[in-house]
């Protein structure tokens, strides 16, 4: 079958099954034939609509003009000592993104990106520094999954996914929404959706329409202040939704039972680990049902904040425990490889198209 013009033609990743299922209503095709064709793309890797042996061979030709599949291309991959991969992945029109593959021995989680760097200009974030490009399509969001997966080994395959690299997800909302129904879908990417996790720097507005979904995907929020006046300095979103406005969002915030929240709070020497701020932090997070991860900052070359010392994130972490949280210090992954938290900011020209 000759290959279709791409440029004439959608690619078929990021489609939905909503919009296959009006297409398929528009050319008088069963519905159920949707499933039957995500099962062949999504479950057995099928590139090639001639191949698709249950299907019409009108319907495959039909499939075959209007859509392609192009996934970002691993342009780079950055080893880490602690056996971590950083990807540059090279988009459609040149754009490229970072995404990480960190695996443990119970999980192997793939932190990928949802814009070409990020509008929030967070001061700790070295992802600030760019600026947004532009957002992720949902294809290229899912595309960073299914193409790191095709390389990777059976025993290596993904199995965790954390929409925690470059960008804030819900400032990408409808591609991001779109490629999330993808992921866990049973009919296309079956993920389950207790190991997919967005972090949100704390878009309460963009938080109270995600709620609404229905998708029951864990909510990740950046928090990383006590107090207003250095949330203000850290992370300027702040003045617009401050912290007793997120923290409302939160406890209304519907959740299925036995879910959580995931609190998480980069540790600043001297600006934000004080016993104080721990204090202040547990008062904040009083009724809100979360788990809290102390991330000690993770330095590089321009930045102008350090770590505490171990001593002090260990009297930070004890006091929340005292105080009946769960708290958790999260250990730094690819930091050799700026690939760990914060970290990922491109090397090379981003957003450009060839």
């Amino acid at each position: 079958m000759n290959s279709p013009d791409t440029s004439k033609t959608q690619n078929f990743f990021g489609t939905s099954e909503a919009e296959l299922k009006e297409i398929f209503s528009q050319w008088n095709v069963e519905a159920y034939r949707v499933h039957q064709v995500f099962t062949w793309v999504y479950h057995y890797h099928c590139r090639d609509f001639s191949e698709m042996s249950n299907i019409s061979k009108s319907l495959r030709s039909q499939l075959a003009e209007r859509f392609h599949f192009s996934l970002p291309k691993v342009q780079q991959r950055t080893h880490s000592k602690d056996g971590s991969i950083k990807y540059l992945m090279e988009l459609n029109d040149g754009a490229v993104v970072e995404c990480v593959w960190m695996p443990s021995e119970s999980r192997k989680t793939l932190c990928l990106s949802t814009q070409v760097g990020c509008r929030l200009n967070c001061s700790f974030c070295l992802t600030a520094s760019l600026g947004l490009k532009r957002n992720l399509t949902a294809c290229e969001i899912i595309g960073q999954h299914i193409a790191i997966n095709e390389e990777l080994e059976e025993k290596d395959q993904i199995t965790n996914v954390v929409f925690m690299g470059m960008g804030e997800p819900l400032d990408n909302y409808g591609p991001v929404v779109d490629a999330l129904r993808l992921m866990i879908s049973p009919e296309a990417m079956k993920v389950s959706t207790r190991k997919v996790t967005v972090s949100t720097s704390g878009l309460v507005e963009k938080m109270k329409a995600f709620q609404e979904e229905n998708l029951h995907i864990n909510l990740a929020i950046s928090l990383n202040a006590s107090d207003n006046v250095t949330r203000d300095r850290l992370m300027p979103i702040n003045k617009k939704y401050p912290i007793e406005v997120l923290i409302d969002c939160l406890k209304k915030y519907p959740l299925k039972p036995q879910r959580r929240h995931t609190i998480e709070y980069v540790l600043l020497e001297g600006i934000n680990d004080s016993d104080e701020d721990a204090q202040r932090l547990a008062k904040w997070l009083q009724g809100v049902p979360c788990k809290i991860n102390l991330i000690p900052f993770n330095a590089f070359d321009s930045a102008e904040y350090r770590p505490p010392s171990d001593q002090r994130v260990l009297k930070f972490q004890n006091y929340l425990i005292e105080q009946n949280f769960s708290a958790f210090i999260r250990k730094n992954r690819a930091t050799d490889i700026l690939g760990a938290c914060g970290q990922l900011a491109t090397q090379v020209e981003v957003g450009t198209p060839r």
